[in-house]
């Protein structure tokens, strides 16, 4: 009898070990770059032999769109497009079996310069708290309970704003903070960054402005203030997050309003580019009873058009628009540059830091794996993953990865 209570015990802690494991290699990417919106997956082991390919796991038809897959307890949750409709869909992440659908009509008419692109939708959704809010390209925003797809709430601008999204339609991502779900509304030359309530979608502030961006914001803590950051139609922003006060505004318009990249947060400076722009860090100080930005580098010879970097320790990594796709690393502390890698890997690459190494997407459907090298740029793997276009952020959930290219989301192993 006592053997047999042992065993039973040694199994169950067995059990227990591999359930941890599994759990512990499938971390949550609920939102935008990930769960600290800086593209970085921690606690990433690599695996024992990287393959010679990728092996597909499944692969279905979800949709167009450039809107990047999220995960949570399981499941992937993706905002697409299928004709004039957009749909929000639920997927096991195992078998890639739909677990719910829902669906809303968006008739949307492109900016002929966009065409390519398609009708989006572009922005990544959020989850938090058993919800998964989505933003459209054309502005509308709407709460679903994650376990159902039942709708919560839905918020469109038309009465507010005369376009209700910018020029090439809505892309910012919302983040959410403590309550607040925060998204800049509004279209061209006339946005609002606003606050609304998670739960119940009633607006708690708004901050009145230029037109959106179509980046997507940060919550950064400076001089004990939290702070919204932001890259508006414009300006780089920071907002009180506890009452939606400007803080400080600094002028950075690119050509044709296309301010896209995300600002990242290294220690307590900000790093931000935009394309045709030199890549600049400032730290955010407060003098007195007023903020103020003081610039600590700028490097004119890397730029940023689509992509947003990555930070790793002191070196920070990212794909410029230059040279028809080049990617770098500067000194994150001094701006200089440690190497740029050859050129034409096309118009945008998503950057992903995980352990050791670097997954790096380009939209020409082609997965490079590189290790974190201030010396050279480090690949080691390339693997092809789609048929078709991939502007979509990829996840990485323990040794699979998730890949959406034009019209479908994919599911591949990294063993």
């Amino acid at each position: 009898m006592i053997h047999s209570k042992l065993w039973k015990f040694a199994s169950l802690a067995a059990f227990l070990a591999v359930a941890t494991q599994r759990i512990s290699s499938a971390q949550d990417w609920p939102q935008w770059r990930g769960p600290n919106r800086d593209g970085v997956l921690a606690g990433f082991s690599e695996p024992k032999s990287w393959p010679e390919k990728l092996t597909p796991i499944w692969k279905v038809s979800v949709g167009v769109g450039h809107s990047s897959p999220v995960v949570a307890g399981g499941q992937v949750f993706l905002h697409s497009r299928q004709e004039e409709k957009e749909v929000v869909s639920c997927l096991d992440l195992t078998n890639g079996k739909l677990v719910w659908q829902e669906s809303y009509a968006v008739p949307y008419s492109m900016n002929p310069a966009a065409v390519g692109h398609g009708k989006g939708p572009k922005s990544t959704p959020a989850l938090a708290d058993g919800r998964l809010y989505t933003f459209g390209i054309t502005g509308i925003l709407s709460c679903f309970e994650m376990k159902t797809g039942k709708l919560f709430w839905r918020k469109e601008f038309s009465k507010g704003f005369k376009e209700t999204s910018p020029l090439f339609g809505a892309s910012a991502s919302p983040v959410i903070d403590r309550g607040l779900l925060i998204v800049n509304i509004g279209g061209h030359d006339q946005g609002a960054l606003t606050a609304f309530d998670a739960l119940t979608g009633e607006v708690k502030w708004t901050c009145k402005g230029d037109g959106p961006g179509h980046a997507s914001p940060i919550i950064a803590d400076f001089g004990g203030t939290r702070q919204v950051v932001t890259e508006t139609q414009n300006h780089l922003v920071g907002v009180d997050v506890s009452n939606g006060k400007l803080l400080w505004s600094i002028p950075f318009r690119t050509e044709y309003d296309q301010n896209i990249v995300t600002p990242l947060l290294y220690r307590q400076t900000l790093i931000y580019s935009g394309v045709f722009k030199e890549t600049t860090e400032i730290t955010v100080l407060k003098k007195g009873d007023t903020w103020a930005t003081e610039t600590a580098w700028a490097n004119p010879a890397v730029s940023m058009y689509m992509s947003s970097p990555i930070v790793s320790g002191d070196l920070l990594y990212g794909f410029s628009h230059r040279n028809k796709g080049q990617f770098f690393c500067l000194d994150a502390r001094t701006g200089a540059t440690l190497w740029t890698s050859d050129g034409r890997f096309g118009e945008n690459a998503a950057v992903v830091s995980a352990g050791e190494v670097l997954f790096l997407l380009t939209n020409e459907s082609q997965l490079l794996i590189a290790r974190k090298n201030p010396k050279k740029f480090d690949v080691f793997r390339r693997y092809a993953v789609a048929e078709s276009p991939t502007w979509a952020h990829p996840v990485v959930v323990g040794h699979r990865v998730l890949i959406k290219d034009v019209s479908s989301l994919a599911l591949l192993s990294l063993e």
